[in-house]
Parts: C-alpha cells; structure tokens; sequence
C-alpha cells in the first residue's frame, strides 16, 4: 500500500499568519493532530502540532501567530511513496504527521500514525466486506465476482468480459486499505 491509499482529504491547512488560537480551533474542531502551514501562494512552509500549541501556550500564552511556533522542518514524501517508508520517516524523526504531496510538491494530503495503525490493523474479515462491497457496486449491485482474503491476499473469484475488465477488478480491490497482493481467479 502506498501513502495515496490511507492518507485523509481533503486536508486541513492553516496560514504561518494566522493567530494561533484559529490554529487550535482547527486541531479541535477537526479533531486533528497536525494542520500543514502554507504561504500566501500555496507552497507548504511548515506544520503546526498539537504539541507545538500546548509547548507556546504552556511557555507564551496564545499571543503569536502559526508562523511564530510551526515546524518549519518538514518532512514531506510522495503520493506514491510505501507506507512502510511513512512509518520509517514518522519514527527517525520523531513526528506524528507527513504531509504528502504530488510530484511538482503540491500538497495531497497528510498522513498521522493513527491511519498507519488503522491500515496496519485491518483484519481480513474486514478488508473481505470492503472489496466485496466495491465489486458489487461496479457491478451494479450484482454478485459477478466473489472476494476472499487471508493475510491481506485478496483472490477474486469469476468471470471477466475481457482483459480492460479483469484489470479494473484488481485495481478495486487493491485501493481497500489492508490488501496486499491481488490473485484473480477466472
């Protein structure tokens, strides 16, 4: 699975000019850990923790703005990078958020280690229903394939009208959070 399969959108930004009082309404209200800091353009320029906010409020008061306590270290990786890659990146650097960008480094979304431990965590009678029900909607409601997993393996069981088919089933069933090999069947 790669960070584009688990990663939350749409995403909660904040400005580095904003007040941090609008940055812990954010956090809360959205019950988030980690809003990315972005510039007037658009471009990420740093992430906001609930950790930097108790640190400031704790230290300061609420009198600063984003900008004044963000992280201005941040580690971004790629829509396409593996989830083990976010996990190893989290854990090096001690973070509980990594933005995640496309290739000309826009921001797609963010990833906390709360979706790394939901992915992580998934049972197969779970990832079973979800693919299943993904199936049969591409089915139009019909029972055309039949989906089981073990270990996260999913097997798709049935008949295909041809090849463009076959491949769409098995890119269905690979986008369910927890599956990690696809064998199709028939």
């Amino acid at each position: 699975m790669r960070a584009l399969d688990i990663m939350s959108r749409p995403v909660r930004t904040i400005r580095a000019d904003d007040p941090l009082e609008l940055a812990a309404a954010l956090l809360s209200g959205h019950n988030i850990t980690a809003a990315p800091v972005l510039d007037p353009a658009g471009e990420l320029v740093g992430i906001i923790s609930e950790g930097d906010l108790l640190r400031v409020r704790a230290s300061h008061g609420s009198q600063a703005l984003v900008g004044d306590v963000m992280n201005r270290k941040v580690i971004a990786l790629p829509c396409d990078a593996p989830l083990s890659t976010v996990a190893q990146a989290m854990l090096e650097n001690n973070i509980h958020s990594v933005p995640i960008v496309d290739d000309g480094g826009a921001l797609e979304g963010i990833l906390c280690r709360h979706d790394l431990l939901r992915a992580y965590v998934r049972t197969d009678d779970l990832i079973q229903v979800e693919v299943q029900q993904r199936l049969d909607q591409y089915a139009a409601g019909d029972r055309i394939w039949t989906a089981t997993v073990k270990d996260g393996v999913v097997d798709v069981g049935g008949p295909y009208d041809d090849e463009v088919e076959r491949n769409v089933v098995g890119v269905l069933a690979h986008t369910v959070a927890g599956v990690t090999r696809v064998r199709q069947h028939g």
